[in-house]
């Protein structure tokens, strides 16, 4: 007889009760940008702060006699869940501010934030408070990362283990570990994590950027997030190359394994030469970019998608840049904007589309397939030729001069097959809606790979604000199983993961 899961429910909800004392601490920190810049909603998001914080404790201290030991499910229904409880708290100051004052709305707009996809569904971003504006931009820069990483690394201090965690929440189809000891590892990420964000902070600043715009484009650069403080995205300083060139090399390093910026950092510089998944995340962009800038440059007119300012260092140049940024920004999911790339010719179009498949390196805060899995994949597919030639041949799989398990080839091959079906399932949901062809294909695709800009009437110079309350939990729901990497949240949905055996 098939016996019910006994699950520790008390860590499950202390852990909860843990993240949303973080949520609530970072809401008072945004109420503190709201003071300084008397924009009128202080108040608003200090009680916003508080009344989180106060469930918070609440949570941890009711559930503090708990058993510290957490298993792999417990693990998993604490990673899931945890992002919903992050996304339904983290909606409140928009609530509460009026900023989004449609409950359906502002829980679209925080989990858009927390899976670093950058969606929106605000008309007119400019007129927003700035204390909402940053708590809005600190939802990427937590989510980028993982909140849960983050608090792996005090758990030591809370008598509790959290490798489980850190299993299901690494991005990627494994863990690379810089220290023996996970809470170590957290600690180096999210110290390279941050000083990332304060030097591209200062980067932007010099550049001529506002303190206030500069800090915001850097957590949501480093989260490759995408959410902006202007209206028409990046492009609202096309004028300055400068800074468009400052976020593609923060895009770049964010879309990389920040395995290897430690690497880089300790001086290990042949480890990242060496690296497989860098080298060919070096040439997709290298090749895109190629293509890209010559078809701008032959066929597109610049002056008219560039949204709000024309070149300023000749078509060349431009063209160049444009095609960098926004081949890196799709790449990476960042999703900024620097031009409207629907308006550069149908293949570029349709280039752009498959782009949003491909994913940055695992071990980044990049969304996508991730390009490592593809790397397996198209090994793989070349050793099949070799294998119907060869039956009796034994022909593994090398990455990094390493033979990979059949084991983990399967486990890619299922995940990419598992993400088609979600695509396919996502794009059929919102055809449903009554959205065309194009629209559903592209906002599936975004959703799904944490991206932001769409195709049709979710193009680059457009938002969400289209999509009715179903439209907006459904893609809440792709935002979600696309940041967790599909496994962590649809193995919820089977049966066997609630019973003993």
């Amino acid at each position: 007889m098939r016996k019910r899961l006994h699950l520790n429910y008390k860590i499950i909800f202390y852990f909860f009760g843990l993240l949303l004392v973080f949520n609530g601490g970072f809401m008072l920190l945004s109420s503190l940008v709201s003071l300084i810049y008397q924009d009128g909603v202080t108040l608003q998001i200090f009680l916003s702060g508080i009344v989180t914080l106060i469930f918070g404790l609440f949570g941890m201290l009711h559930h503090r006699n708990h058993n510290k030991e957490m298993n792999k499910r417990e693990g998993y229904i604490v990673v899931a869940f945890g992002w919903v409880v992050m996304s339904l708290s983290g909606a409140i100051p928009y609530v509460a501010t009026g900023a989004i004052p449609n409950f359906t709305s502002a829980f679209f707009e925080t989990m858009s934030g927390f899976t670093t996809t950058g969606a929106s569904i605000l008309n007119d971003i400019e007129v927003v408070p700035k204390g909402v504006l940053f708590w809005r931009s600190l939802t990427h820069w937590i989510g980028g990362m993982g909140i849960i990483v983050l608090a792996v690394a005090i758990l030591p201090l809370l008598g509790i283990g959290g490798m489980q965690l850190f299993a299901a929440e690494a991005p990627g189809p494994s863990a690379d570990k810089l220290h023996p000891r996970i809470t170590d590892t957290a600690k180096r990420l999210w110290l390279i994590y941050f000083g990332y964000t304060a030097a591209e902070t200062i980067l932007l600043k010099v550049a001529g950027m506002s303190f206030f715009d500069a800090i915001n484009h850097s957590m949501s650069t480093l989260s490759t997030g995408g959410f902006s403080t202007k209206n028409a995205s990046v492009a609202y300083w096309n004028d300055n190359p400068l800074i468009q060139y400052i976020i593609i090399l923060f895009m770049f390093l964010a879309g990389t394994n920040f395995v290897l910026s430690y690497y880089a950092f300790k001086g290990k510089v042949q480890k990242i030469i060496k690296d497989e998944e860098f080298k060919l995340y070096f040439k997709f962009i290298a090749v895109f970019t190629l293509v890209a800038s010559l078809l701008i440059y032959f066929k597109a007119d610049i002056s008219m998608s560039s949204i709000s300012h024309p070149q300023v260092l000749g078509e060349g140049e431009s063209a160049f840049r444009h095609a960098l940024f926004q081949v890196l920004t799709v790449v990476t999911t960042t999703g900024f904007i620097s031009a409207d790339y629907s308006l550069w010719t149908p293949f570029l179009t349709v280039m752009f589309f498959g782009l949003m498949f491909l994913g940055g390196s695992a071990g980044s805060t990049s969304g996508g397939v991730k390009v490592v899995r593809h790397l397996v994949m198209i090994k793989n597919g070349f050793l099949e030729f070799k294998r119907t030639l060869h039956p009796n041949a034994i022909l593994p799989v090398r990455y990094n001069r390493k033979s990979v398990s059949g084991i983990i080839v399967f486990n890619i091959l299922g995940f990419f097959i598992l993400y088609m079906i979600s695509f396919i399932t996502g794009a059929l949901g919102f055809s449903m809606m009554g959205f065309d062809f194009e629209s559903s294909i592209g906002i599936a695709a975004s959703s799904l790979g944490n991206v932001g800009p769409a195709l049709g009437v979710f193009g680059p110079v457009n938002n969400y604000a289209a999509l009715p309350p179903i439209g907006l939990w459904w893609s809440s729901f792709l935002m979600l199983i696309g940041r967790l990497e599909l496994f962590t949240v649809l193995i919820l949905f089977t049966p066997f993961f609630w019973r003993n055996r």
